[in-house]
């Protein structure tokens, strides 16, 4: 069982819908759910009731955890919302969705997923390199699923689109036990990040 974290906080969790990927990917979930709400932080996520989506927002709850969903209206009328949660916060758009979220979180995870979980973590790691979200960023590379990411962000590192850097900007755990130890041993990112966002 994880220790109670002295500071407690709202960790924003990249996640999966899908019900069709192998069982491993919502175990982990389902374990990072119960982490974090055993070490007294809340989830936000994007509400939804089904996949690794559904698996971290239940496993949290089954632990007497807070967890925040925030939902596009149009997605909530399709019912795909969590009828559960301890707050669910409709937006309008999947704009406002990723603006809302990153306002409200003090650090991110990201679990493996598809198109929308990655367009999730790219919008919070260029926020991160224009400095305007300076928490940390832990991405959960189970099985290796995010190996040809870090070797495509390194490859833009050596084109020299990015600066060498910025690939402290996110952290890579093999493990779900790792990820709040991750979390809590983050260095600052830089308060004039946007003065080295391009080179």
């Amino acid at each position: 069982m994880s220790s109670v974290n002295s500071t407690a906080r709202r960790i924003l969790v990249f996640c999966a819908s899908s019900g069709s990927c192998e069982p491993h990917f919502h175990e982990a979930a389902g374990i990072l759910g119960r982490d974090i709400a055993r070490a007294g932080h809340t989830v936000v996520y994007g509400g939804g009731a089904v996949g690794s989506m559904g698996a971290v927002a239940d496993a949290a709850l089954a632990e007497g955890g807070e967890v925040v969903g925030i939902i596009p209206r149009f997605m909530c009328e399709l019912e795909w919302a969590h009828p559960g949660l301890t707050e669910l916060r409709l937006v309008d758009d999947m704009q406002q969705r990723k603006r809302d979220m990153l306002a409200t979180s003090d650090a991110i995870v990201t679990l493996p997923g598809g198109s929308g979980t990655f367009e999730e973590l790219f919008e919070a790691i260029t926020s991160k390199r224009l400095g305007l979200f300076p928490n940390p960023i832990v991405i959960l590379n189970q099985g290796g699923f995010y190996d040809p990411l870090f070797q495509l962000l390194s490859g833009s590192v050596s084109a020299r689109f990015m600066n060498e850097v910025h690939l402290e900007m996110w952290h890579a755990v093999d493990r779900v036990e790792e990820i709040l130890p991750a979390i809590d041993a983050a260095a600052e990112w830089p308060d004039n990040a946007v003065e080295f966002a391009t080179l």
